[in-house]
């Protein structure tokens, strides 16, 4: 069998199974087993066959292609994922730039990413602002451990700390950050039980929130306005019906320049507040 033939069949399987982008994943998991593209005429071995057979039915059982493949790509850096710890979306990378922005109107800012997991805006602040003091706060020890390999495998730019951010402020001096970026859980409990199969594989301590997925804005917001200094940013990645919520809880806490950023659907997804 040749690569384009065992990406026909590998699609074709996972198109039955009501995998979205069954090509696309096909392409990914072909290349990963055998090194070559899906359109290549190359021979695959029986032994790359029965190894790209397992993995297209863990494909088909919905399990994420991004935990197969064991790492996946955000901003310009590749990051170590697995069970665990929760992917990294495109969505976040513009919570990340919005970071990145806020961050880059100090000499040397001191950033904070809450409930960081992967690492994923800690380490694309860390890499983008020069001179960046980038802390990544963690509390799973699953997602910990990716986190503090992908820091690893980037250099090592970022303080790493354990902790539960519902408490951590408590340790942290007024002042001691210019930003702090959070994307924390925000799911509901019932808009849970309507999302992809895939999203099943992931922590759901990275996913859910309670008080109507709001508990975690609404901690962090009042708990760290004294951690930001005079000027300094609060970022949120939301939900995109979250919005309004979000900003209001950001201006009921204090801050100042509350404004939404959209996605590139249109749809809130980022909130930025100040501290005056």
């Amino acid at each position: 069998m040749t690569a384009r033939e065992a990406w026909r069949a590998a699609a074709q399987r996972m198109r039955a199974a009501g995998v979205e982008d069954a090509d696309f994943d096909a392409v990914q998991l072909v290349r990963f087993v055998t090194g070559f593209d899906g359109r290549s005429e190359a021979e695959v071995t029986s032994e790359q066959l029965t190894a790209l057979e397992k993995l297209v039915d863990r494909r088909c059982a919905r399990e994420p292609l991004q935990y197969l493949l064991g790492e996946w790509d955000f901003l310009d850096l590749t990051l170590t994922v697995g069970p665990g710890v929760l992917i990294p979306r495109a969505d976040t990378e513009l919570v990340a730039q919005q970071a990145m922005e806020a961050a880059g109107a100090f000499e040397a800012p001191r950033v904070a990413d809450l409930c960081s997991g992967s690492g994923a805006i800690a380490l694309g602040v860390a890499r983008h602002v020069p001179g960046a003091q980038v802390t990544a706060v963690e509390l799973s020890p699953q997602a910990l451990a990716y986190l503090q390999e992908n820091n690893r495998r980037c250099g090592s730019p970022l303080a790493v700390v354990q902790a539960d951010v519902f408490c951590w402020q408590e340790a942290v001096r007024d002042e001691s950050f210019d930003v702090i970026v959070s994307n924390p859980p925000y799911i509901t409990a019932s808009e849970m039980e309507t999302l992809a199969p895939e999203l099943d594989f992931e922590p759901r301590m990275a996913l859910e929130a309670p008080e109507n997925g709001l508990a975690f804005y609404r901690h962090i917001a009042p708990a760290y306005f004294s951690k930001l200094s005079p000027g300094g940013e609060l970022v949120f990645e939301i939900g995109w019906r979250q919005g309004q919520a979000v900003a209001e809880i950001c201006r009921q806490a204090g801050y100042a320049n509350v404004k939404l950023v959209q996605d590139l659907e249109g749809r809130d997804r980022c909130v930025r507040a100040r501290r005056p």
